[in-house]
């Protein structure tokens, strides 16, 4: 049930960039490095966005958390982060599988105290 949702999120991002005029499925190389580019400025701001929405200035006494706003926040990265991963020619099922490759190496990186870098350790994903 949880892949079948994830199918949903990267179709209907699909469909919301073909909207907005960007057709991911069969990008020039250009292409690509320019949209992966745009989707990581974009993700950039929405993160300063969501820093906004957490007090983070510690001297200053008139800030709030703004809880609904961060997720929001939140749900704005994934739109960007589903339409670069598209840019990539990954799908649901490629990000499921990578994920669960890299949740893997993250765990043994703990297991063994994670006291070197390894750059070989994801070179399998």
């Amino acid at each position: 049930m949880a892949a079948d949702k994830l199918d949903e999120i990267f179709r209907m991002q699909e469909e919301l960039n073909r909207r907005i005029g960007v057709d991911t499925r069969a990008m020039s190389e250009e292409e690509k490095v320019r949209w992966t580019l745009n989707y990581v400025r974009a993700m950039q701001q929405e993160m300063a966005e969501l820093v906004d929405s957490v007090p983070w200035k510690w001297w200053a006494k008139y800030q709030k958390f703004d809880e609904q706003n961060a997720k929001v926040e939140v749900i704005d990265l994934f739109h960007f982060l589903i339409s670069a991963a598209q840019v990539l020619g990954m799908s649901a099922e490629d990000l499921h599988q990578a994920y669960v490759k890299k949740n893997a190496v993250n765990h043994q990186r703990q297991d063994s105290g994670y006291a070197r870098k390894d750059a070989d350790d994801s070179r399998h994903i």
